[in-house]
């Protein structure tokens, strides 16, 4: 493991990290927030698109959650 991974993050990039990371999770669990059948998108009832959505927005939450990280570890480093 190099140098820079082993740094502890500050504790705001790791808890902004975590909630963006949480968000689809919780968007996803909360099923009464999306168990219905209308409106339909295509023909597909509002259950599965909105699921299907998510595999979208969760990457993009992901990615943040890695930018947060990165930027923070480029911010001590430079220390």
């Amino acid at each position: 493991m190099s140098a820079d991974h082993s740094r502890r993050l500050p504790t705001g990039a790791a808890v902004t990290a975590g909630i963006l990371l949480a968000i689809p999770v919780l968007a996803l669990l909360i099923v009464p927030l999306y168990a219905d059948a209308d409106p339909h998108l295509w023909g597909f009832p509002f259950f599965y698109w909105y699921q299907f959505a998510w595999v979208f927005l969760a990457s993009v939450f992901t990615y943040g959650a890695f930018q947060v990280i990165e930027r923070a570890r480029s911010a001590a480093g430079e220390r």
